[in-house]
Parts: structure tokens; C-alpha cells; sequence
């Protein structure tokens, strides 16, 4: 068995260009990445997807493994399988977003033993975490889940769910069995995905087992540069707190 994790990671992005390679705390962003998903246990294989040589330079640099995929993709997903594709004795695939430098491996290491604890009932596995805020309730920018009782996806949007609840916000890292990877980029884009545009609920509405499993905080991703900003100052603290230890 074999768990395998790819790291979506697009140079050419229209919100943030160049955004894996911004610098944090003299460390590209990609680079703090990838260091955090390796510390995790049950991934046996992690590999950069990227459409950057300079990507590519920056994680073999480091002894990482990274690999070029085509410009052409419309997800990060079509970039995870295309790896995934290459490796086909992996039959649990993870995806972890390239601008989650504060990612928690053991949020991930969770993650991944719940999938393959559960593999013949669950095809994904993601994650929320309580929303703590009025205002990011309200924001689309924040993506909001709700589940049934045994944490199965009910649905996923931007607006504001469920009306007057305790609200949770969707943590975009997904862990796939194999052939629900498969399936699901072969799938044609679905009409709720469209209109929230959110990939995720393509695989809803095909009927694919999602399941959500909570954590106590979400990390903080980096979106625009005044997110790096904060995100390099966390992280400067966190180091700074361990090397008094």
C-alpha cells in the first residue's frame, strides 16, 4: 500500500504571479510546503506538480522530488492526477495546495489513516475547522461545508451555511482513492460547480462519498501578498518560540 502526495503548484497565477517562489522568511513559499508535507508519516512518496523549471529547480535543490506537468491545466486536480497517473501502484493520492505553508502534517497524517482505515466507504477525504468570525461567516472568499452527523459532505459554498448555525470553513486539502481520482477528472464540469465555483461539488453532485473530518484551526493560506506578510510573521514567531525550547 501506498500513499502517495502531490503538491499542486502554478507559476502563472492570475490573482498572485510567481506566488510558490515568494520568499518567506527567506524561504520560498513552495519550499516551506513541501518541508511540512514530507514530516508526514503515512505519505510515502511526495512530488511537487508544477508548470515552473524554477519550481522544479527550487525543490531538487533541496533533494526534493518535483516534476514538470502541462501549462494547459484547468485545476490543480488535472495536475495532481497527471503525476498520479505516472505512479499507478499508489492507490490513495493526496492533494495538498501550494500556498499552505502553516499546513499541520498532522492534520494530514489524520487524514490519511481515516481513508485508508475506511477505504471501501469513503472516495475523499477533506478537511474544516470552526469559523471563528461574523465576518469571515460572511465572507465568499471563505468557503463553507456542512455535513450530516457522521461527517459526510452535504454541501459546499460561499455563502453563508447553514442560516443562523455554528458554521465551518472547508480546508482545501483532499485525500482520493485511486479510482475516485480517476473518476473525478473524467467527470464533466457540473452545474453547481459552475455557479459557486467550487470544484468539489462536482464530485457531489456524481454522488461520491465526501467525508469532512474537523480540526480545531484552519491554517492560514496565502492568497495575495498581504497574506504572505502575515503568514511570514506566524511563522517567524513559531521559530522564534521553539528555539527558546
Amino acid at each position: 500500500m501506498k500513499t502517495l502526495a502531490v503538491i499542486p503548484a502554478r507559476y502563472l497565477s492570475t490573482r498572485f504571479p510567481g506566488k510558490p517562489l515568494a520568499l518567506i522568511a527567506n524561504k520560498p513559499m513552495i519550499q516551506w510546503v513541501y518541508e511540512r508535507v514530507s514530516q508526514v508519516r503515512t505519505f510515502d512518496e511526495v512530488i511537487v506538480a508544477t508548470d515552473s523549471p524554477d519550481i522544479v529547480a527550487v525543490i531538487t535543490g533541496i533533494g526534493g522530488k518535483a516534476s514538470l506537468t502541462h501549462s494547459d491545466h484547468l485545476s490543480g486536480t488535472d495536475r495532481v492526477w497527471e503525476i498520479a497517473e505516472k505512479i499507478p501502484e499508489a492507490p490513495y493520492v493526496f492533494n495538498v495546495q501550494g500556498d499552505e505553508p502553516m499546513i499541520d502534517p498532522l492534520h494530514l497524517e489524520e487524514a490519511s489513516r481515516l481513508l485508508e482505515n475506511h477505504h471501501d466507504s469513503i472516495d475523499i477525504v477533506t478537511l474544516k475547522a470552526p469559523i471563528v468570525s461574523v465576518e469571515a461567516f460572511k465572507d465568499p472568499n471563505v468557503v463553507k461545508v456542512v455535513t450530516d452527523t457522521k461527517g459526510k459532505a452535504l454541501y459546499f459554498s460561499r455563502s453563508p451555511i447553514p442560516h443562523g448555525g455554528v458554521g465551518y470553513r472547508h480546508i482545501g486539502v483532499y485525500g482520493y482513492r485511486r479510482e475516485a481520482l480517476s473518476r473525478f477528472v473524467s467527470l464533466p464540469v457540473s452545474p453547481l460547480e459552475t455557479t459557486e465555483k467550487l470544484e468539489q461539488l462536482r464530485a457531489l453532485e456524481a454522488g461520491m462519498h465526501l467525508h469532512v473530518m474537523e480540526v480545531e484551526k484552519a491554517p492560514i493560506g496565502v492568497d495575495t501578498p498581504e497574506d504572505l506578510q502575515h503568514v511570514q510573521a506566524l511563522l517567524l514567531q513559531m521559530e522564534d518560540a521553539e528555539c527558546r525550547l
